[in-house]
């Protein structure tokens, strides 16, 4: 089998090195008998990051193929969140990579790794279910308070795009002169009225708009 160990430090120095991790890695690799086919380590990277060089290296070396386990020292160290494990590991289940993390004794290759990835994925799921709700419940309350949702309304004049038109204005130019989008003067023209806030229905058309 070939390996590859993944270490990550957030800082240098301060009692923080990455070489105790892979030395332990190198060393659980050599007992299971595994190649060492490559080693990715961030050092004094946060693992709140979204992009590490040394993990997008490895994560392109496994769509390459270049081993078949990935192995790191610690959940913490490779994945900033569940979420962001569960999808590391859906990738690598698809390319045909086991992951192992050596402080938690998880192998995805085994039974029990296996179960512990699925408990995961329950739990992630059972997350964003309550944080979805959470979200619903409280835009609920707010309507029951009277609050409006939503981006803020603008109040458009049209007797003033009327009157720019009028002068020979064209649509671009009197947007640039309201500080409004072409696309919604073009509608509220249509739309016709006085002060119209930008999300209200149609009103009777006062004029027409030409184009």
């Amino acid at each position: 089998m070939r390996v590859a160990i993944y270490a990550r430090v957030s800082t240098i120095g301060h009692g923080q090195s990455p070489e105790m991790q892979t030395h332990e890695l190198r060393e659980y690799c050599q007992r299971r008998g595994w190649e060492l086919a490559g080693e990715y380590v961030d050092a004094g990277v946060s693992g709140a990051k979204d992009r590490r060089p040394e993990l997008d290296r490895m994560m392109a070396d496994a769509h390459r193929r270049k081993f078949d386990v990935v192995a790191v020292w610690k959940f913490d160290r490779f994945a900033r969140s569940v979420s962001h494990l569960l999808r590391a590991l859906d990738t690598f289940r698809a390319l045909g990579v086991e992951f192992v993390s050596l402080s938690e004794s998880l192998d995805t290759a085994t039974p029990a790794g296996r179960m512990v990835f699925t408990v995961l994925g329950a739990v992630a799921e059972l997350e964003r279910s309550l944080i979805v709700e959470r979200v619903r419940a409280g835009l609920r309350n707010a309507r029951a308070k009277g609050k409006r949702l939503g981006r803020p309304r603008v109040a458009v004049d049209v007797r003033r795009i009327a009157a720019l038109r009028a002068q020979g204005l064209g649509w671009k130019k009197i947007a640039r002169e309201i500080g409004i989008g072409v696309s919604t003067v073009l509608r509220v023209a249509r739309e016709g009225g006085t002060t119209i806030p930008l999300e209200q229905r149609a009103v009777t058309p006062t004029f027409s708009a030409h184009v």
